[in-house]
């Protein structure tokens, strides 16, 4: 994703063409003069250590040549070593005094790029004020001077930011970047650079890209990694890529393979116990012949979000969104819109457990320079609102391109090339400032199980948001082991929903606090009753106002999954209503009546027949829990159903 080497280039070019041979400010007689000649002939051919070698003579026989400082700055451009070619081009200014425009320009845009945004300012600004002549230049130094100013501002407002190493675990002398956690922080998934060998199939790649995992141990460190072997791992560079907040589904990137669509691809895989699935190309109309990369999937199990160069974005890389409308199939991806696309390139998105709160890297707005991470916030009426940069020393002048938030949201990873690592890029995390932070989610993991065999059961899960009925977190149990885990949003109400084809659905109810601790988990196996006569399930999320039987309109989601499960299933019901043991038995049994016919009501306004309906109220009758408390009391307070027939 790095392309500040092809603009440089670029660059030198435009400044050879500019200043030499025809604008060399030569003075007559300098005992620089013919080496600095000879320097230029070997710049045009890029021999440049042989241009420096004849720089570094001339400019011991004539230190006042202005033309050795800017050859230098030339040499130092390209080579990306921005302050020393900020320092060569403004001592040429000195020298000249009044050079052409242009090379405030250049000065100022080094100036910039390592981070000396005053002298940045200062210097584009003299720019615009000489430089009228280069008017098609204006609207980039223009862009440049924002960037200045937005940096300056920023730098006196430092976020928090202490980067910590994940340790030998996960990090060597290779490049590890992009990670990718489940939401219970137990698992890390990594790319990692390492050099070529016997089984790499890409001809012309000198590294090979390949995929790695370490699983948390029990006193926090993470253990030592393994590659994600076959049929991941093929020999053709894969990485860039996400797990499910679940941790089911492995999204990532293919690139340079002779099967694939285009130069880079997508391609799923489904963990199955504790082996992964063989992986499949997303396809059209996901891939394309352009550039995909960089999925990242919510947490509700079908949206997923990647960066293409395809036509008919806004820009030369932009953000879009499909959505997995059965497994391995998606729809036409749509692109996010200019509320987050700009006309420059934004890329590696990632979506935090939320549903809400994307991040993402932009070379497109105003910022430090080159790549900053923004985030952007999923309105209620489906728009994004304005992406907010994530401030100082987050980013910097040089290009920051991706981060993972965990599902509390109160710690990031991004990767990092810092003194002190194990080598090149290393994988870090950082307690994130408050002002970043994303909803909290916390999850629920454990087995879903037939309650009399113990057999897993691979049921689906869902998380329902009662009060606007959007699924907020899908995923499945696995067929193997029954294992499952899923996300909570907190400061919701909150259905969860497990159902199978075969059983009754199982419900529970969540109303959890938004926190930024450590929110403590929720673990619990799921016992699935079978469809028999006699069986009773409680219906969890039916809610009345107290000493009233209306029901509320939270409680319809649960109804009509009842409904649902009622067409698909050829059984008759009883709806039961139940009281604690407060007031008095005429009006428990009259109340708990009451509330049960409001629910077959209900059901029959949904199209359920009548006659495959019954309702009663059992009043104080039939507690499930002590009544000397109020969580048994509210634990009595409950409507069920019973199979009858």
């Amino acid at each position: 994703m790095n392309i500040k080497l092809n603009i440089v280039y670029i660059i030198l070019m435009y400044i050879l063409t500019v200043f030499m041979p025809s604008q060399m400010y030569a003075q007559k007689g300098s005992k620089a003069a013919a080496l600095c000649a000879k320097a230029e002939q070997a710049l045009q051919s890029q021999d440049f250590e042989k241009a420096m070698n004849l720089l570094n003579q001339a400019q011991a026989k004539d230190p006042n040549f202005p033309d050795i400082y800017i050859m230098k700055g030339d040499i130092y451009n390209f080579h990306l070593r921005s302050d020393s070619a900020m320092r060569c081009y403004q001592r040429a200014i000195d020298l000249i005094g009044d050079p052409d425009p242009m090379l405030y320009y250049i000065a100022g845009n080094e100036g910039a790029k390592c981070g000396s945004y005053e002298y940045a300012l200062k210097t584009l600004q003299l720019f615009l004020q000489k430089g009228l002549q280069y008017s098609d230049v204006h609207p980039e130094a223009q862009k440049t001077i924002a960037n200045c100013k937005f940096a300056i501002e920023s730098m006196k407002h430092p976020r928090q930011f202490e980067l910590m190493n994940l340790g030998p675990g996960v990090n060597s002398e290779w490049d590890e970047y992009l990670a990718a956690i489940t939401a219970d922080d137990g698992e890390l998934v990594f790319t990692v650079k390492r050099p070529r060998d016997q089984g790499t199939v890409c001809a012309f790649c000198l590294n090979e890209e390949d995929l790695y995992a370490s699983r948390k141990g029990g006193s926090g460190i993470w253990q030592p990694r393994e590659a994600l072997g076959s049929p991941v791992k093929t020999g053709y560079n894969e990485g860039a890529q996400c797990l499910s907040p679940d941790g089911k589904y492995l999204l990532y990137t293919m690139c340079d393979a002779d099967f694939g669509m285009g130069s880079c691809d997508l391609y799923w895989a489904k963990r199955i116990g504790e082996r992964w699935s063989r992986p499949r190309n997303f396809g059209a109309p996901v891939n394309s012949q352009a550039w995909e990369s960089q999925p990242t999937m919510a947490a509700d199990g079908m949206t997923i979000y990647f960066a293409s160069s395809r036509p008919g974005g806004f820009g030369g890389m932009d953000i879009w969104k499909t959505t997995m409308t059965a497994e391995g199939e998606f729809s036409i991806p749509e692109n996010l819109g200019p509320a987050v696309n700009t006309p420059g390139d934004d890329a590696a998105p990632f979506i935090h457990s939320d549903g809400r709160t994307l991040y993402f890297a932009s070379n497109g707005r105003v910022g430090f320079g080159g790549y900053d991470l923004y985030y952007s916030t999923l309105q209620a009426d489906g728009t994004w609102s304005e992406p907010v940069n994530m401030g100082y020393p987050l980013n910097s002048p040089a290009d920051e391109i991706n981060i993972f938030i965990n599902a509390s949201g109160t710690m990031a990873y991004i990767s990092s090339d810092m003194d002190g690592g194990y080598g090149g890029l290393d994988l870090y995390c950082f307690v994130l400032d408050d002002a970043l932070r994303p909803n909290p989610v916390t999850y629920i993991k454990g087995r879903v199980q037939d309650a009399f065999t113990g057999e897993p059961l691979a049921a689906r899960i869902e998380m329902i948001d009662l009060n606007t009925k959007q699924l907020l977190t899908s995923t499945t149990s696995d067929a193997q082991t029954g294992n499952y885990l899923a996300c909570i949003h907190t400061g919701s109400n909150v259905l969860l929903n497990v159902s199978h084809p075969d059983y009754p659905f199982y419900s529970e109810n969540f109303q959890v606090e938004k926190s930024y601790s450590e929110l403590s988990p929720y673990l619990k196996d799921i016992l699935l009753q079978p469809t028999d006569v006699g069986t009773v399930v409680t219906l969890k999320n039916v809610f009345f106002d107290f000493d009233r039987a209306e029901l509320k309109p939270e409680s319809y989601v649960e109804l009509d999954k009842l409904a649902d499960y009622l067409r698909k299933n050829d059984i008759r019901i009883e709806i039961g209503g139940h009281t604690d043991d407060q007031g008095t038995d005429e009006y428990n049994d009259r109340l708990s009546e009451n509330r049960a016919k409001a629910v077959y009501d209900y059901l029959v306004s949904k199209g359920i027949p009548a006659d495959r309906l019954r309702y009663k109220g059992y009043g104080k009758r039939l507690p499930v829990a002590g009544n000397d408390t109020e969580e048994g009391r509210a634990a009595n307070r409950r409507t069920e159903f019973k199979i009858i027939k």
